[in-house]
C-alpha cells in the first residue's frame, strides 16, 4: 500500500464528475447513479464496493463505454471520454464470465485483441509469451480454454485484457465464480499483477474481505451514491456512517450519551453508566444520545468486571478465533471475537454471565 505522501503525488487516471445515470423516462426513471464524483489515481488498485444494485457495475460500464452518462463527465487523464465508444478507449474489461473463446487455445485467446489492433506477428508472439509468464500459464499456451480449470480461465482472461497494454483495467467481480481457497489465492495474484504492470485497476465487488485484502483505496457505495472513499484501514476503523460500519465486517452498535468532546476525542456514557473514551468526527458536538461502534476484535469477554455485562447466548468456534455472542443487560446484542489459543477453550458457555472490556481507542461515535 503506498504511503499517503506518495499517493498524493500520483496523477489522476480516471475521474467521474457529478455523474448521473438514469434508466427509463419521466416519473418511471430509476437513478442508478446519483451525482457521483470520484478521482482514481494512476497505478492504483481501486475498488468499488457495495451491495447488489448500489450502482458500482453501472459506474464501471460508464468508464468502459458500454453505457453513457445522463449527466456529468468521465475523464481519462484529463480528457473527457464520455462520448467515446469502447473500442476507442485505452481501457479493457475482465468480466465475471471471462468471455473466452472455447475453440481457441490459451495463446490464441491472449493474442486475439492484439490481432484486432493490427500488431505485427513478432510483437504478438513476444507479448503473448510475456503475458503467459505474468499469469504463470507458460506451459498451457497450446491447450484449449475448454480444457482448463476455472482458476486458469480467470488467468487467461486477465492475460488477454492486459496484453494490449491498457491504461486502465476494469474488473467486474472476476473472482465470484471461484471456490474459496482459489479466490484467496487469486486475490494475492491480482495484486501482484497490478504491482508488476503498473496499470490502474478498478475492481468491482460486493465482498468486503476481498476489497480490504487487495485495495489501495475503496469507495463504498449504496443506492447510487458514494458514501466514503479511503484506504482499507480508514474504511474499516473510521467508517463515515452506520451503513459503512455495518457493511464492512462485523461490528457492534451501542447507544451512548456524549458527555464531553475535546480535540476530536470524546467521553461517552454507556447504558451501564460507565464512561469510556471514543473518537468523534470533526465538528461533532456533545449530545444526549448517539450511536457508537466497537469492532468485535477490539473487545474482550471476562468473567468479572468490564464496562458492560450480560449473558452469553452463543459461542461459535471458527478455528482461528471464537465469536462469543452476548446479550447485554439493556437487551442489546454484542459480539466479542477472541483469538484461539492452542488446546484451550475460550472459557464461556451458553448461559454464562460475562463482562465486556472495551479496548482503549476502540469506540467511535457515528454521525447521525
Amino acid at each position: 500500500m503506498p504511503k499517503p505522501e506518495e499517493a498524493e503525488q500520483k496523477r489522476v487516471a480516471v475521474e467521474a464528475r457529478s455523474i448521473v445515470k438514469a434508466f427509463g423516462q419521466g416519473s418511471n426513471a430509476i437513478r442508478a447513479l446519483d451525482n457521483v464524483s470520484v478521482a482514481i489515481r494512476e497505478n492504483e488498485f481501486f475498488t468499488l464496493l457495495g451491495p447488489s444494485g448500489c450502482g458500482k457495475t453501472t459506474l464501471l460500464r460508464l468508464i468502459a463505454g458500454f453505457e453513457y452518462p445522463t449527466e456529468g463527465a468521465i475523464l481519462l487523464y484529463g480528457d473527457d471520454i464520455a462520448g467515446l465508444p469502447p473500442f476507442k478507449r485505452p481501457v479493457n474489461t475482465v468480466f465475471q464470465s471471462y468471455a473466452l473463446f472455447p475453440h481457441l487455445t490459451v495463446s490464441e485467446n491472449v493474442a486475439f485483441g492484439l490481432e484486432m489492433l493490427g500488431r505485427s506477428k513478432d510483437e504478438i508472439k513476444s507479448r503473448v509469451a510475456a503475458m503467459l509468464k505474468l499469469v504463470h500459464m507458460e506451459e498451457l499456451g497450446n491447450r484449449r480454454t475448454d480444457q482448463i480449470s476455472g482458476g486458469q480461465a480467470q488467468r487467461v482472461a486477465l492475460a488477454r485484457a492486459l496484453a494490449p497494454g491498457p491504461k486502465v483495467l476494469l474488473l467486474d467481480e472476476p473472482l465470484s465464480a471461484l471456490d474459496y481457497k482459489l479466490r484467496k489465492e487469486m486475490q494475492i495474484e491480482l495484486k501482484r499483477m497490478q504491482s508488476e504492470t503498473g496499470i490502474t485497476f478498478i475492481f468491482v465487488t460486493h465482498d468486503q474481505e476481498e476489497a480490504l485484502t487487495m485495495s489501495d483505496r475503496i469507495a463504498v457505495m449504496s443506492k447510487g451514491r458514494i458514501l466514503q472513499v479511503g484506504s482499507p484501514w480508514d474504511i474499516y476503523d473510521k467508517p463515515a456512517d452506520r451503513f459503512v460500519a455495518d457493511f464492512i465486517g462485523e461490528t457492534n452498535f451501542l447507544t451512548a450519551a456524549v458527555v464531553d468532546i475535546a480535540n476530536s476525542r470524546a467521553t461517552v456514557r454507556l447504558s451501564s453508566g460507565k464512561e469510556i473514551p471514543a473518537t468523534v468526527a470533526e465538528g461533532m458536538q456533545p449530545k444526549h444520545e448517539a450511536t457508537i461502534v466497537v469492532r468485535p476484535e477490539h473487545a474482550r469477554a471476562v468473567k468479572k468486571g468490564g464496562q458492560l455485562s450480560g449473558t452469553v447466548e452463543n459461542v461459535v468456534y471458527f478455528g482461528t478465533d471464537t465469536h462469543i455472542h452476548i446479550r447485554l443487560e439493556d437487551g442489546s446484542p454484542f459480539t466479542v471475537r477472541q483469538q484461539n489459543a492452542r488446546s484451550e477453550f475460550c472459557g464461556f458457555e451458553i448461559g454464562d454471565p460475562a463482562g465486556i472490556e472495551i479496548a482503549a481507542d476502540a469506540a467511535q461515535v457515528l454521525r447521525d
